[in-house]
C-alpha cells in the first residue's frame, strides 16, 4: 500500500499561511477551525545561536495510527490503494474518542454535523491526478506530495535531495507519522515539540 503523504521544507518555508488559508478555503472548514495549521517554534537557544521557524501541521498520516485503533464504529480507517487515513462521515458519531488519541491534535470536531474531521490530503484531488491544495498554493515551494516508496514522486524526489540528518518527523509515540520535514542547520535546530498547542 502507497505511503502518501506530503513533504514540507522548513528551510523554504515562510511562514506566510497560504497552504492554512487554501485548505480552509478547499474544504469549507468552519470558522476557527484548521485542518492544516502553521505554528511558529521559537525562539529556542541563545544568543546569537538561536532558533525560529515555521512548522506547517496536518494530519502525519501515520503507519500505525490510534485514531483508527481507537474508533469504535470503523469511522477512521485507511484508504485502499492511496494509503489516506480517512473519515468516513456516515459511520462517524461523533463520539470524539479520537481526537485525544491522536499525538499531534490535528483532529477537530464539527458539532454541526456531529462528525470529527481533519485533513484528508484532498484525496479527492488526488484521485485526479492533482495536487493537494496547500501544495499547489504554497508560494515558497515548500510542500511536496507524494508516495515515499516511489522514488519517482515529488515528495521522494525532494527528500533524497538531503542527508538523513536534515529530514525529520514530529515525535513519534509509536505511531510511525509518515510525513517528513526538511530543516537543514541553515534554519536552526531541528526540535521534538512535546506541545503543538493546535488549539491554543
Amino acid at each position: 500500500m502507497a505511503r502518501n503523504c506530503i513533504v514540507v521544507n522548513i528551510d523554504r518555508c515562510t511562514g506566510c499561511y497560504a497552504c492554512q488559508i487554501a485548505c480552509k478555503a478547499k474544504n469549507d472548514v468552519d470558522l476557527g477551525i484548521n485542518w492544516n495549521r502553521v505554528l511558529m517554534q521559537g525562539p529556542f537557544g541563545e544568543y546569537p545561536d538561536m532558533t525560529y521557524y515555521a512548522l506547517p501541521t496536518m494530519c502525519q498520516q501515520c503507519e500505525n495510527a490510534p485514531c483508527i485503533e481507537v474508533c469504535p464504529t470503523g469511522a477512521a480507517y485507511r484508504e485502499d490503494g492511496t494509503g489516506i487515513v480517512l473519515i468516513d462521515e456516515d459511520a462517524c458519531i461523533g463520539c470524539q474518542t479520537c481526537i485525544p488519541a491522536c499525538p499531534y491534535d490535528v483532529r477537530t470536531y464539527n458539532s454541526a454535523k456531529n462528525v470529527v474531521e481533519k485533513c484528508t490530503l484532498c484525496n479527492d484531488l488526488v484521485a485526479k491526478g492533482e495536487l493537494p491544495a496547500c501544495v499547489k498554493s504554497c508560494s515558497a515551494g515548500a510542500r511536496f506530495f507524494g508516495d515515499l516508496d516511489d522514488p519517482e514522486s515529488d515528495a521522494s524526489k525532494e527528500l533524497a535531495k538531503y542527508d538523513d540528518a536534515d529530514i525529520h518527523a514530529l515525535k513519534d509515540e509509536g505511531n510511525a507519522p509518515v510525513t517528513r520535514y526538511i530543516m537543514t542547520k541553515m534554519s536552526g535546530e531541528w526540535q521534538d515539540v512535546d506541545d503543538l498547542g493546535y488549539h491554543a
